[in-house]
């Protein structure tokens, strides 16, 4: 993957690309929005705790695929807040912290989910060549 960082615009302003570049015949896999649920059925209070479980799941999921964190292309999140971006962030920077080319990033305030308790939705494209 290629990130692609104009300097003719802003540089980003958090830790993500504005674009990345995929690799011709790239395998591609795609995540459905994971919410902070536990395995056990638990939601944790504040969204820091509840995207470390989202991230962790996602992570599951693309482990499936012989995929991590480092094959990530693009991050959507969805928060209920303004107040819940910096724990999103903190969450999600950990996420990214050992990954070399940073995905690009959209993240976005809704009015709410399926239950009230979540506050924080992510879901992932992720890229690898074969």
């Amino acid at each position: 993957m290629k990130s692609l960082l104009p300097r003719s615009i802003a540089p980003p302003f958090a830790r993500y690309s504005h674009g990345v570049e995929l690799p011709a015949g790239a395998r591609v896999v795609r995540t459905s929005g994971q919410l902070g649920l536990a395995r056990d059925g638990s939601v944790p209070d504040g969204a820091e705790a509840q995207a470390k479980i989202c991230f962790a799941n996602i992570l599951a999921i693309l482990g499936e695929a012989g995929m991590g964190a480092a094959q990530v292309c693009h991050v959507s999140a969805f928060v209920t807040d303004r107040a819940h971006m910096a724990g999103y962030m903190r969450a999600r920077d950990a996420f990214l912290a050992e990954v070399d080319v940073l995905p690009s990033s959209t993240l976005m305030i809704v009015s709410g989910f399926t239950r009230p308790e979540f506050v924080v939705e992510v879901e992932v494209w992720a890229a690898m060549t074969p």
